[in-house]
């Protein structure tokens, strides 16, 4: 089943927890802190591996979660940290974040590898709290938490080629004679429901043709298959618009041709302005030969145009020669031009302050830091969380805000009585 596009979420692991420990020696019940730093989570990369031709993988399967750190040791010993998630797309796989649209990473080359998400930071043992004035501190930090995110695999083919035109009109035979690839050929509309990616050679030069599945008019507003295809031709430096000349599909071939021609301009504007090459294809059955006159006859010169059929060959020659002169002169298939979008962690400690009531609640990246810190029964804990919020002003603007000794205080989920 060829899949390309994809809805999965993703998590990196939570950063393991730091612990509370004393050394204890014969003679001696505590004799100082050694509690270890948790170990960080691991991170969510993708991978672009040219083995791969479809986003099935994730089709069945779209929860992938890293694994979590584990939690630091006595004797100052770390935890181990959590293995990271590799997660392999073919080339051409765009990774879009879900909520914004925004795209984070285009894969273009075998191997490009880019980190998504970073694995949770470590949370410190209590060794780490140990000062000149607090010789025995009985808290720790917890594991930062990582936050799932939904993301969106978007194949995009990269090919120099693109194959273009009506069901049945012959691009999969063509296909697989100016290339080795194989592709399933039958006598029935969308034969073709993937696209299908072939080598070219040309004496020492060597092509990439990729033969898009038909394309039927309104494709562009969601008709038929060609509004889940239309997107792979958006790679491709030339196309190459097969029509059928026989007739026997009871279509006029001019017709055909400008009802493709506006679906790629709906499309895309700047796909409609890709440099193309018209191939009439089926001039081995009667009737071809005088529809080909009254063709070249309406289209006049704007595309050049090669008489092919595609069942005995004739003609082949002269398209792989017309494709290679035209893609010398065309620049090459470059990766998309986009303002990168990153997961990236707070730089920086922000809160906000709400009243309800005679009841304040206080949010922000600075809770967070402190709900990770912080060990509510430890006296020396909490001296620390009064004291990081009286440095940051907050004591202050509770006061501003009409905060008194009766008034309570929301941290965390976490209520205190309010004091000065």
């Amino acid at each position: 089943m060829f899949v390309d596009r994809a809805f999965i979420t993703i998590k990196a692991g939570d950063g393991g927890n730091g612990i509370t420990s004393f050394i204890h020696y014969k003679g001696k019940v505590s004799g100082g802190p050694d509690g270890g730093d948790g170990g960080k989570g691991g991170d969510v990369i993708f991978v672009a591996d040219k083995h791969l031709t479809s986003l099935v993988d994730y089709y069945y399967k779209t929860k992938y979660v890293a694994e979590n750190g584990d939690t630091g040791g006595t004797n100052n010993s770390f935890g181990r940290s959590g293995k990271s998630i590799v997660l392999r797309v073919p080339l051409g796989t765009v990774i879009k974040d879900r909520e914004s649209g925004s795209i984070i990473a285009d894969m273009f080359t075998d191997g490009q590898e880019i980190v998504v998400l970073q694995g949770g930071d470590g949370g410190k043992g209590n060794a780490r709290f140990a000062t000149s004035r607090r010789h025995a501190p009985h808290f720790s930090q917890t594991g930062e938490k990582t936050e799932a995110k939904q993301v969106v695999l978007e194949l995009k083919t990269i090919a120099d080629v693109g194959l273009v035109g009506f069901p049945n009109v012959g691009k999969s035979t063509i296909l697989s004679k100016i290339t080795k690839a194989r592709p399933k050929i039958a006598n029935y509309h969308f034969t073709t429901l993937s696209p299908n990616l072939g080598v070219a050679n040309y004496y020492d030069n060597q092509f990439v043709v990729a033969d898009i599945p038909g394309l039927i008019e309104g494709a562009s507003d969601g008709a038929g298959l060609g509004i889940e295809f239309l997107r792979h031709i958006e790679r491709t430096r030339m196309l190459v618009h097969v029509i059928d000349l026989s007739g026997v599909e009871g279509r006029d071939p001019y017709d055909d041709y400008l009802k493709i021609n506006a679906e790629l301009k709906s499309y895309s504007k700047e796909l409609a302005k890709l440099k193309q090459i018209v191939v009439v294809n089926k001039l081995d059955i009667y009737g071809a030969e005088e529809n080909f006159k009254a063709f070249k006859e309406k289209i006049g010169r704007k595309h050049k145009i090669i008489k092919v059929s595609a069942i005995t060959g004739h003609g082949l020659d002269e398209l792989m020669k017309a494709i290679y002169e035209t893609l010398i002169k065309l620049p090459p298939v470059k990766p998309l031009e986009f303002e990168e979008f990153k997961y990236s962690k707070p730089d920086r400690l922000d809160y906000e302050i709400y009243k309800e009531g005679e009841t304040f609640i206080i949010e922000g990246t600075l809770v967070e830091v402190l709900k990770r810190n912080v060990v509510l029964d430890d006296m020396n804990s909490l001296a620390y969380m009064h004291k990081v919020l009286r440095d940051r002003g907050i004591i202050k603007k509770l006061r501003e805000m009409g905060a008194t000794d009766k008034s309570t205080v929301i941290i965390g989920g976490e209520e205190f009585e309010f004091m000065d």
